[in-house]
């Protein structure tokens, strides 16, 4: 079979011929299939061709690579992205809660955003926490389809969102007060000094948007975020948040820090490590970060690439060009 040239267009995407992804998705509807009846399986192994690497740079080049595979699917139709966000939406929110203690679980979580649903023997803190976090994820969105820049006041606004009806004296506003992080090897700096921080956290923002690797800039904008710990409470899923700010303004999916136990752990000690200076270059929660990005976007082009509805059949020929080898 003869590979076919393969060419940029002028918003960056590979451009391959409708017949060529024709033919290529049909082999890999075949190899679906055939993994299916074999393995009970629903996805291909995409390390199989991005291989599980430790090295940051090598993950970059990846993420580059996935997301050229991710921007072959676009643009997506209104349903896809529907269903996409509620999906992932509910996720995130389960994940981002239960890291901070909150004891709903995935379905609670899903009836107490789309149903309005009290579920019994939970408190009332923890529904207003579902119900902040989604209208936070609305709230970034609309921020990046409106294409606005990250400001102080998007971030005081996020963080109003996330407190709204728990803590509504300390919603949207620094601390005035000094805070310990109960477990945790770091002290954040003294309240006088937040003010000042936190215009360094801003500038570091405008002098590197545009310079670094935008998956390193989220993980460094999380990471400068929670150890500032600028606010009373509501630090973490903010600084998370914001994380993906910066992946949805450069094209990437949301992603999802995970609250199972071990990756719990490993995401708290990561963060530890670079706010005490025992990892100066914070590479071990910058690989993190890159993997979560890397799982999602494995996610995200499973999901669009397993769809055999007509409008989406000439889409990902970038895609199925990359994984030929594995079909």
């Amino acid at each position: 079979m003869e590979t076919p040239k393969m060419s940029e267009n002028s918003t960056n995407q590979v451009s391959i011929s409708t017949e060529r992804t024709l033919e290529l998705r049909s082999l890999f509807n075949k190899k679906l299939m055939e993994n299916f009846e074999k393995n009970n399986a629903r996805n291909l192994d995409l390390s199989l061709i991005w291989k599980e690497t430790n090295d940051l740079r090598e993950l970059y080049s990846q993420l580059d690579d996935l997301k050229k595979c991710l921007d072959s699917f676009r643009p997506l139709s209104e349903n896809e992205v529907e269903i996409l966000n509620d999906y992932f939406d509910i996720e995130y929110t389960y994940h981002s809660n239960k890291i901070e203690g909150n004891t709903l679980t995935k379905n609670e979580t899903n009836l107490v955003i789309n149903k309005g649903i009290t579920v019994s023997g939970k408190t009332l803190i923890e529904h207003f926490e579902a119900v902040n976090h989604k209208e936070a994820i609305d709230y970034i969105r609309e921020l990046v389809e409106n294409n606005s820049d990250f400001s102080k006041m998007d971030l005081l606004n996020i963080h109003q969102l996330i407190l709204k009806s728990i803590k509504p004296k300390d919603a949207g506003r620094y601390r005035m007060q000094d805070v310990e992080i109960t477990g945790s090897r770091h002290m954040p700096p003294p309240h006088f000094l937040v003010n000042d921080l936190m215009e360094e956290y801003f500038r570091f923002y405008e002098e590197n948007k545009n310079t670094i690797h935008p998956v390193e800039l989220s993980a460094e904008m999380h990471e400068r975020l929670v150890t500032i710990h600028p606010f009373i409470d509501g630090n973490g899923r903010t600084s998370r948040l914001i994380m993906n700010i910066i992946l949805l303004k450069n094209g990437y999916p949301i992603t999802i820090i995970d609250s199972e136990e071990r990756y719990r752990q490993e995401y708290y000690n990561s963060l530890e490590l670079a706010q005490i200076g025992e990892d100066v270059n914070k590479e071990r929660f910058k690989i993190l970060v890159a993997k979560k990005v890397k799982d999602m976007m494995f996610k995200y082009i499973n999901l669009l690439s397993s769809n055999n509805n007509e409008y989406r059949l000439t889409k990902g020929g970038y895609f199925f060009e990359r994984i030929k080898e594995i079909l």
